[in-house]
């Protein structure tokens, strides 16, 4: 590791470890992106191949990052998409744009979807090209990762079986000197979603005892039925930082649930941009998001 990466790692992980704020979430991927689009005033017929898609993404986040209200000071860091990381920000690459330019750290989704469902739960597909994708983000300055499971059951054996290869993939993520965020999501709407998460919190804390000594990773759950469910890991050493996905609450409802969890902070994507659109000013559009920052960052203080 060079020094300069040395210094850089280091005074990230100072912010991810103990900085009032939130993670926003940038990492909508090929399927989620259209969605994504509409939900900001783009309908499909906007553009003619998948590269146009990206493009009216890549001026979507540009301009989030961009705007003034999305600093360090709230906004603690960002996961990008891997084409999102691959892009400049005026001219600057955008991992390193969101540190040097904003002081947002930078993460980077590395997950390639979901395997169908077995046992109540979705795994994520296999990642042959991994290695090299992680050697990509060290070069572009990138501090951690991160990978999605569903799980859509309070099933046992699918549980464990999405924890124990978020835990397997997340030590391969940390031999690389990357920060994994291990995200097993709790579809909202189930209904079992409590057990799930009394389930879901014993595999977690039987698959600590996996991260190598010295190392740390964090966690991304959904807001838990019962507040503080997660409060035994967000207290636990080999965990830098419990975050929270909004997983379709709305936002108002997302940052409720949020600040009654003590020591958690949020890591929102469609909470995020609700309410953001293309049509918008630009005066309407950073009134609009800035707002949406100043909720998420005062839940997350609160919590």
């Amino acid at each position: 590791m060079s020094e300069r990466r040395d210094d850089m790692v280091q005074a990230m992980t100072a912010q991810a470890a103990g900085k009032d704020g939130f993670i926003a979430a940038l990492d909508q991927s090929g399927g989620s992106t259209p969605k994504a689009l509409k939900l900001y005033g783009v309908e499909e017929g906007a553009w003619s191949d998948e590269a146009g898609m990206y493009d009216l993404i890549h001026q979507m986040r540009t301009r989030i990052i961009k705007s003034p209200a999305f600093t360090g000071d709230k906004v603690m860091g960002a996961i990008l998409f891997e084409q999102t990381m691959d892009r400049d920000v005026d001219g600057t690459p955008t991992a390193q744009y969101l540190w040097e330019k904003r002081g947002v750290v930078p993460f980077l989704k590395v997950d390639k979807g979901l395997a169908d469902e077995k046992d109540g739960v979705k795994l994520m597909k296999p990642m042959p090209e991994l290695d090299a994708l992680l050697e990509r983000a060290v070069a572009h300055g990138v501090f951690g990762t991160k990978m999605r499971s569903v799980i859509d059951a309070a099933n046992p054996a699918g549980i464990a079986a999405v924890v124990a290869q978020q835990f397997e993939v997340g030590n391969q993520i940390l031999g690389h000197g990357l920060v994994p965020i291990i995200e097993p999501e709790v579809t909202i709407s189930i209904a079992d979603k409590a057990e799930a998460e009394d389930i879901l919190l014993a595999e977690i804390q039987k698959n600590l005892d996996k991260v190598p000594a010295g190392k740390q990773i964090m966690l991304k759950l959904t807001l838990p039925t019962k507040a503080n469910l997660y409060k035994p890991l967000i207290d636990d050493p080999r965990v830098m930082r419990v975050v929270a996905l909004s997983g379709g609450y709305s936002r108002d409802d997302a940052n409720a649930m949020l600040a009654q969890n003590d020591g958690m902070i949020a890591s929102f994507s469609r909470a995020l941009t609700e309410g953001l659109s293309a049509k918008q000013s630009d005066a309407e559009f950073d009134a609009m998001l800035g707002s949406a920052i100043d909720s998420i960052f005062e839940a997350s203080r609160k919590a």
